[in-house]
């Protein structure tokens, strides 16, 4: 191994640690306990060392967000890909997407809530964003019904998810209703 090809693993290595680090620590204390200082710390590298791979916490958030949207993919896919027929594949698309934000809140909140810095619904998309989106659509799109534009109705049944998790998260929904919630979305939005 060249000395260049250790460096760029180091650099890599390195980088996975702050994202790491800062997701553990998004997820234990919040995203406002994410600094720079306290990833530092933490990392026990200097803060210039953190500021030569991410220009601030913009960017941090940025990647926490593209790689819970890679995770978030895996997750979708494995739960339709385990269901049969396309009703049973778009519930467990849907309980799929509500328990990864339920388990994974500062993640969902990079994803969908704080600036990362990430251009959505766009040309310049990054892949890991438009495959989460592809894992809702590969089995939303067969459901959408006659005349219904398959990314159109994708979106509004991922923004019905969206809703649902956020409002469940905050308090205003009560969390032992979520599978009555699940069940009459797939039957009414996705008339299943």
């Amino acid at each position: 191994m060249s000395v260049q090809e250790r460096k760029a693993r180091e650099r890599a290595e390195r980088e996975r640690l702050i994202v790491a680090t800062a997701r553990e620590l998004a997820e234990q204390q919040g995203w406002d306990a994410v600094t720079t200082r306290r990833l530092a710390e933490r990392i026990e590298y200097s803060q210039p060392v953190l500021y030569s791979h991410f220009r601030g916490k913009r960017e941090i958030i940025g990647a926490v967000a593209l790689e819970g949207a890679a995770e978030m993919a895996v997750a979708m896919r494995a739960a339709a890909s385990g269901a049969s027929g396309p009703r049973d594949r778009v519930a467990a698309l849907a309980r799929a997407y509500l328990d990864f934000a339920a388990r994974n809140p500062a993640v969902y909140d990079a994803l969908f809530q704080l600036d990362g810095g990430l251009a959505y619904a766009r040309e310049d998309t990054p892949e890991p964003l438009k495959d989460a989106f592809a894992a809702l659509l590969e089995s939303l799109g067969e459901v959408a019904g006659d005349g219904v534009e398959p990314g159109l109705f994708t979106e509004v049944f991922w923004a019905s998810l969206h809703g649902l998790a956020t409002l469940t998260r905050a308090g205003r929904l009560p969390p032992e209703d979520i599978e009555p919630r699940v069940e009459l979305l797939v039957d009414r939005l996705a008339a299943l």
